[in-house]
């Protein structure tokens, strides 16, 4: 078999890795990759090991066993520089001028210093901070802070960004900036992990999840396919009225904006929906009834994100 040499490595290949502290074990065997293009949900109670994965992935503590891979290769000085980074706990200069720290954290990129001015004032103009490019970060708000350091984290155009807990402090304006400014990074290629609590936002941003639990991996794949497995094999019909006895129908339950139809087992929604318009119903919306990811969590960790 002849094995492609010119094919573009994954962003991120971790295999399984683990970590202790004394005599507790905060991640097991954990494995995962991220793919050019997409963004990958990071989710998990508090205390799950989500933190500290992440921490060995950017080669802050190292792992006690298994192997961490970004561009093909171990973690060196050239992969970090493509790599942005927000953590959850900011940490700005907080005496430095807004412009000034872009312009310095750019820096530590490799990006010349009149290259990194010009990109920070198209950011700072970018996310509406402009006009405030000469104040010092102490001076600003925290949702302006978190904008600033959004900036920093990609402008110097990484190909992995990891997110943690980006839209913390933001008003929804903001959150739909910031989104806007991750979906063109994403269609240029760059891979995302974002760790959140937020599960609209990774139903919302993320094409798969991966769901630590105990420093372990409890779900891992694309978000639809994980919904799917989880679904209570129903199908949710906006319509005028449901006729009784259709065949294959468990149950009908009225869920105010929507009808549910509870289905036998081995019966097709398509089955349901012709059944449906042979007997005249005008149906405005048909789907199949899938669990929020926040239903799935619970049901995975006993407990709320």
């Amino acid at each position: 078999m002849r094995v492609a040499m010119n094919q573009t490595p994954r962003p991120v290949e971790i295999e399984g890795v683990s970590k202790s502290f004394g005599d507790r074990q905060v991640v097991r065997e954990v494995s995962f990759a991220a793919e050019r293009g997409e963004v990958l949900g990071l989710v998990g109670p508090n205390g799950a090991g989500k933190t500290t994965t992440i921490r060995m992935l950017l080669d802050i503590i190292k792992p006690d066993g298994g192997s961490i891979r970004v561009f093909g290769q171990p973690l060196d000085g050239a992969a970090k520089a493509r790599i942005g980074y927000l953590p959850e706990d900011r940490g700005l200069y907080r005496s430095l001028r807004v412009w000034e720290t872009l312009v310095y954290l750019a820096s530590l990129k490799g990006i010349p210093n009149r290259e990194a001015g010009g990109l920070a004032n198209e950011l700072l103009e970018r996310v509406g901070l402009l006009a405030h490019k000469d104040k010092k970060v102490a001076e600003l708000s925290r949702g302006m802070s978190q904008l600033v350091q959004f900036a920093a984290t990609v402008l110097h155009r990484p190909d992995l960004v990891v997110l943690d807990e980006p839209f913390a402090a933001l008003d929804p304006l903001n959150v739909r900036l910031m989104k806007d400014m991750v979906a063109e990074r994403r269609s240029e290629g760059a891979a995302f992990i974002l760790s959140t609590h937020q599960m609209s936002q990774v139903e919302e941003l993320c094409d798969r999840v991966l769901m630590l639990n105990d420093g372990q991996v409890v779900l891992y794949g694309r978000l639809r396919e994980i919904k799917l497995r989880f679904s209570d094999h129903a199908v949710n019909v906006v319509c005028e009225r449901v006729p009784p006895g259709l065949p294959g129908v468990r149950s009908v339950r009225d869920m105010g904006a929507y009808t549910q139809l509870a289905l036998d087992d081995g019966v097709q929604p398509q089955a349901v929906l012709q059944a449906l318009v042979e007997r005249g119903v005008a149906i405005e919306r048909f789907e199949v009834a899938m669990p929020s990811l926040e239903d799935v969590f619970v049901r995975v960790a006993g407990r709320k994100p």
